[in-house]
């Protein structure tokens, strides 16, 4: 069953490159409303936990090691159909391969610095938005 709820990471790439609040900006546009939100940096032990179901991947080093080189925003949007949609509004994984208007399209440099995260099903939004936020958290 669908739910309304998605996670959203803007990746350090993102952060570094003063993204931020032109991607909130079309999060918020596109009809998403923010529950909860926060700067924060994984440690190397969270960006293995997170990315768990990778750790086989010949690019798990590396995808730790991007990951922990600087802040992130960690958020949880809302809005009908909300994993799907955030999906839409990101773009394909490979920039290059992004509709036009897409944050990733717009925003992201490669397949490997593409900018942001968002969950691919209401399952794994429910657990990373646990994994990055207490219930107290959450509006």
């Amino acid at each position: 069953m669908a739910t309304n709820r998605t996670f959203t990471m803007l990746k350090p790439d993102a952060v570094e490159k003063g993204h931020v609040g032109a991607i909130i900006e079309k999060i918020t546009a596109s009809g998403f409303r923010i529950v909860a939100m926060k700067l924060t940096q994984m440690t190397a032990a969270d960006a293995q936990e997170f990315y768990a179901i990778h750790k086989e991947r010949p690019f798990f080093p590396e995808l730790v090691e991007y990951m922990t080189r600087g802040p992130i925003v960690a958020a949880i949007l809302e809005k009908d159909n909300a994993v799907e949609d955030f999906r839409t509004l990101i773009g394909a994984t490979n920039p290059a391969d992004a509709a036009e208007g897409t944050i990733r399209k717009l925003y992201a440099a490669s397949i490997g610095e593409n900018a942001v995260h968002g969950s691919d099903s209401d399952d794994n939004a429910a657990i990373e938005g646990a994994f990055h936020f207490a219930g107290r958290e959450m509006f």
